[in-house]
């Protein structure tokens, strides 16, 4: 078993040089206007990925379910997603691929916190033995991999519109291409979670008989829903965009990292026997 444990924590460590390496690629060719050695970068990636993959494979044959229990496996997971998802985004559109400085350092710095916190095999509790367990996380994890690719380019708008990263803008739509960017992806984030919300109060109802009960976790997540709603609202019917809308993204994304990281945490919430 030790040695089980130390093919999975080197694999992972192995995922996150690579994406390191990758990381420095992109961010210097998008930097110093060399596209192909951005694309390169994302290259670099792929292996990273499928190496990830196969050391989240072999640790759910190991503890015999899926990644979404303990904490390293939640946030390995999470960032498995959300590269997967972006490298997948990117081949129709390019330009996605500025927004890899923000993501590669998400998915490395992910992957490293799990590792920290000491993987743990957990057993499965008879509630989580339910598909629409299994939808209630993938959706959320789509999600947020959307959610951080808007995070991106509103960030990139608020820097630009500052007169900061020019270099970095060359390689970018223009400002109002850069915001429509920023409004689909938290529209398409939007979308992912309220399903992801629908299939857990599914779930919640076969669990514990209740489609509701106010968790912290459920009440900060519809809380995070709605501030998003209220975000794509203004947007489409009061013309809310470019720098107001932004910051109202980063409340937006602030809120999303205490919904999924923060909440199942509090010791008043039933999801945190899970993630402990």
């Amino acid at each position: 078993m030790k040695g089980s444990f130390a093919l999975v924590t080197g694999i992972h460590w192995g995922a996150v040089i690579l994406y390191v390496v990758a990381t420095i690629m992109v961010v210097v060719g998008q930097y110093f206007q060399k596209p192909q050695l951005a694309r390169r970068g994302l290259w670099v990636a792929v292996p990273g990925l499928v190496l990830h993959g196969a050391g989240l494979l072999i640790w759910w044959r190991m503890v015999g379910h899926g990644p979404y229990i303990d904490r390293f496996e939640v946030l390995s997971s999470n960032a498995w997603i959300l590269l997967a998802a972006f490298l997948l985004f990117s081949i129709p559109f390019p330009r996605l691929v500025t927004a890899g400085v923000v993501v590669l350092p998400a998915s490395f710095i992910l992957v490293a916190l799990g590792l920290f916190f000491s993987p743990e095999m957990k057993t499965l509790p008879p509630t989580f033995r339910s598909v629409w367990l299994v939808l209630h996380i993938i959706f959320y994890k789509i999600a947020f991999s959307a959610i951080i690719i808007a995070f991106a380019f509103s960030l990139f708008y608020l820097l630009i519109r500052r007169g900061r990263l020019q270099k970095l803008s060359r390689s970018l739509p223009d400002l109002p291409g850069i915001d429509s960017y920023a409004y689909r992806f938290a529209g398409l984030g939007f979308t992912f979670w309220a399903i992801g919300m629908l299939a857990g109060s599914i779930w919640a109802y076969q669990s514990w008989g209740t489609f509701w009960n106010w968790d912290p976790v459920q009440t900060w997540s519809l809380v995070t829903w709605a501030v998003f709603g209220i975000y794509l609202h203004l947007r489409r019917f009061f013309s809310w965009q470019g720098e107001r809308a932004s910051w109202l993204f980063v409340v937006c994304f602030a809120l999303t990292l205490v919904s999924l990281f923060l909440t199942p945490l509090f010791e008043s919430s039933i999801h945190a026997e899970y993630f402990k």
